[in-house]
C-alpha cells in the first residue's frame, strides 16, 4: 500500500542580516522565499549541514553558526503529507554573497518590512524570526 505521506524532514536555516536586510531563497518557478539552508543529513550534525548548504549554494565559508531557534509545521506538496523541523541559525556575515551555484536557486537580501509582506515559507517560521530580529530571544514555534 502507497502512503501519502513523506518522512519527517529536518533542515538547517540561515538568518543573516546584511545592512539591515535579511537574505532569502527561492526555487525558481515556486512562488515563495525561504531561509538559505537545507536538509540535514543522516550523522551529520545541523550546524555542519548549514556550513555545508551555504558553501554549496552561495560559495560562502561560514564559521560558528548560533543556534536561535525552531520550527515544526506540517504540509501539503504534490498530494504528499510533509512533517518538516526547521532549525535556525543566526549566521554573521560581513559581506553576503547572493550569486547562486545551483541554477534551481535564486539569493536576495531584503528588508524587515519587505520580508514581512512577502510568502516566506514556512510562515511559523518566518513569524518567529521576525519576532527574533527584534527582541533576540530564542524560539520554538510549532503549526501541529
Amino acid at each position: 500500500m502507497k502512503s501519502n505521506y513523506r518522512k519527517i524532514e529536518v533542515l538547517a536555516r540561515a538568518i543573516t542580516q546584511n545592512k539591515g536586510k535579511v537574505l532569502v531563497c527561492k526555487n525558481i518557478g515556486r512562488g515563495y522565499y525561504f531561509f538559505p539552508g537545507g536538509h540535514v543529513d543522516f550523522g551529520e550534525s545541523a550546524k555542519d549541514a548549514l556550513i555545508r548548504e551555504l558553501k554549496e549554494e552561495l560559495g560562502l565559508s561560514i564559521k560558528n553558526p548560533v543556534f536561535i531557534g525552531g520550527s515544526e509545521h506540517l504540509f501539503t506538496e504534490e498530494g504528499k503529507k510533509n512533517h518538516e523541523i526547521n532549525l535556525a541559525f543566526r549566521v554573521p556575515l560581513k559581506k553576503v554573497n547572493t550569486t547562486s551555484r545551483e541554477n534551481h536557486l535564486r539569493f536576495f537580501l531584503i528588508d524587515k518590512k519587505q520580508l514581512a509582506k512577502e510568502n516566506v515559507l514556512p510562515k511559523v517560521l518566518k513569524k518567529a524570526v521576525l519576532k527574533y530580529l527584534k527582541d533576540k530571544k530564542p524560539f520554538w514555534v510549532g503549526q501541529i
